[in-house]
């Protein structure tokens, strides 16, 4: 798409339809990340429909300080997940913009803890069966054994006074912190929307690079 508006001339109109909810998502960024025009977004028995005009070049976003956050959270630990809710409310309560983008493994963060009934294909069953349902069923990155490492964390944070995982998200969401999942590797895991938890924005990998590109900062987790 990209290469298609750059050989047009200034104010061409182009019709983009999409069935991916991601897409939503990703359009608005990149066209305020190339500076063209997204003047009508829409979405109609499943189609997202995007009309951008041809700006007079494209550009990039400039004169604007940048000291949001972005953390892409790739792996589904409890523990690396404890230490980045931890650092992404406290950019919140900062006052920095935060997004948090997760993918693959770190996808199991947001299902939902209880089974919900949608179809899936064999394979997706398989998936769904193999991984972890929910931030109740983490285990660490280092000394889980079998699950009781990670009650003793829990169980330490809890004598501590430190907020558990759950009281973290619910915090996030609180201070506008944006949670992203990456549709493409939903739909390589065969996690579906309706299995996540309320609040989770579905997006792409130009959604994360419009993030990071407003970041001073971007942590891979």
């Amino acid at each position: 798409m990209a290469d298609y508006l750059r050989e047009k001339p200034a104010g061409t109109v182009v019709q983009i339809e999409a069935t991916e909810d991601a897409f939503a998502s990703d359009i608005r960024v990149w066209c305020e990340r190339t500076g063209n025009r997204l003047d009508e977004l829409s979405i109609e028995d499943g189609i997202i429909k995007a009309q951008i005009t041809r700006a007079n070049q494209q550009t990039e976003a400039i004169g604007k300080e940048k000291n949001d956050k972005t953390f892409v959270v790739f792996s589904g630990d409890l523990d690396k997940t404890i230490a980045a809710f931890i650092m992404a409310n406290g950019a919140a309560a900062m006052g920095r913009k935060v997004t948090m983008f997760f993918t693959f493994w770190g996808l199991n963060i947001l299902r939902k803890a209880n089974k919900i009934r949608v179809k899936k294909t064999f394979v997706e069953k398989m998936f769904g069966f193999m991984m972890p349902r929910g931030t109740t069923h983490l285990g660490l990155s280092r000394m889980n054994m079998g699950g009781a490492g990670a009650k003793m964390i829990r169980g330490i944070m809890k004598q501590k006074g430190i907020s558990s995982l759950e009281e973290l998200i619910d915090s996030a969401k609180t201070h506008g912190v944006r949670i992203v999942a990456c549709q493409m590797s939903m739909d390589i895991m065969g996690i579906h929307q309706e299995e996540l938890i309320d609040g989770v924005e579905l997006g792409g990998v130009s959604t994360f690079l419009g993030s990071g590109e407003e970041s001073d900062m971007s942590l891979f987790i």
